[in-house]
């Protein structure tokens, strides 16, 4: 099952959706221009899920872009939201009462390279997705602590696509699958190794590649 543009964008209207992404820009989780723009994004992040997923994880979900519009138009997953920082937490919480959907989207507040090595979320979700959580090397070395092994990565990237690191990506486990922008799909084809992801501070530092 996936959701074309159309119907992302009807759900603006439709569900709340549209009243909580307002309230979201209003207390500065989202960013300018038209939320029929955002929907659209979130489209291409939800007609990007396999059909064969059932866990979403949301890492730096912020104002609930995309994980809120994919759970609403993909009723057969579980979604995750995952962020930092208590407010927006609080946030989600509420817009997920506000859009009745307590059943399948779970919120979670703390640190994504931190629940990458807890034993009760390393690697435990069949896609990970990620719009502007952070560098690209530290959203895709905190994502592969997250996603189980066969499980898929989705993060947003320039219109022109990236050229992706080949042997960088393999040293936490990740290929390309796809690259023709907006949306860049990896695949964890492989093992992690227990030292990733690392702290904030060490990808800082040493990041795994430089874009």
């Amino acid at each position: 099952m996936t959701a074309p543009t159309w119907m992302l964008e009807k759900t603006l209207t439709d569900n709340g959706l549209h009243s909580v992404l307002e309230r979201a820009r209003a207390v500065g989780f989202l960013g300018p221009g038209p939320l029929s723009v955002h929907a659209e994004h979130a489209a291409q992040y939800a007609e990007r899920i396999p059909a064969t997923a059932a866990t979403v994880l949301d890492i730096g979900s912020g104002g609930g872009l995309p994980g809120l519009p994919i759970a609403l138009s993909r009723p057969e997953l579980q979604v995750t939201l995952l962020d930092a920082a208590q407010r927006r937490t609080a946030f989600l919480l509420w817009a997920t009462t506000e859009l009745e959907l307590e059943d399948r989207v779970t919120v979670l507040t703390g640190r994504a390279e931190h629940f990458g090595q807890a034993e009760e979320t390393r690697r435990r979700f069949d896609v990970v997705v990620s719009r502007g959580f952070g560098p690209p090397a530290a959203t895709l070395e905190c994502a592969a602590g997250l996603v189980r092994t066969g499980g898929h990565i989705l993060v947003s990237e320039p219109p022109e696509g990236r050229r992706w690191p080949v042997d960088e990506l393999a040293l936490v486990g990740l290929r390309v699958v796809v690259n023709d922008g907006p949306i860049a799909v990896f695949e964890a084809n492989q093992d992690l190794v227990e030292t990733y992801p690392r702290s904030a501070k060490a990808m800082k530092r040493q990041p795994l590649f430089e874009l």
